[in-house]
């Protein structure tokens, strides 16, 4: 079984890879964070546009770069074998990259924690998890937040 888990760096992502570890049994693990390049931004935010800034397409790639090893890395601590990662940059939304990642990889399962670091956003648009739940054809599993 390959298990795909989509993180964030948000705590919610980081307890859906505990559990991942804790619960189930895999063969291979890809971690992806999903990052979106400064034209999707600008296409889906055109009244914010006016304060991004070109070059931060570059901090934001290496951004989603440094989330997906830190994810890998917990998920090798936790146990989880032959563990890689990904940055895949989104074209359309975070929810349909993480699906394609998940299909092209042929994943078993996709984990993904209940809510990430969009915060507002996911209210407004609706959630990744939840979006990811209705339109990916394999399973899926969303860890709700750990419990304080």
């Amino acid at each position: 079984m390959t298990i795909l888990i989509a993180y964030d760096g948000s705590a919610d992502a980081q307890a859906a890879i505990e559990f991942a570890a804790k619960h189930l049994t895999a063969e291979s693990t890809l971690v992806v964070t999903v990052w979106e390049p400064l034209l999707v931004q600008l296409r889906r935010h055109p009244i914010a546009a006016a304060g991004i800034i070109a070059d931060q397409a570059d901090e934001w790639r290496e951004l989603a770069e440094q989330h997906a090893r830190e994810g890998a890395e917990l998920a090798k601590a936790a146990g989880l074998p032959e563990v890689s990662h990904r940055a895949v940059a989104d074209n359309d939304s975070i929810w349909r990259t993480i699906v394609d990642v998940a299909d092209e990889v042929d994943a078993s399962l996709i984990v993904t924690g209940s809510r990430g670091l969009a915060g507002v956003r996911s209210v407004l648009l609706g959630s990744v998890s939840n979006h990811v739940l209705h339109h990916a054809h394999r399973p899926t599993l969303i860890v709700p937040p750990a419990k304080d």
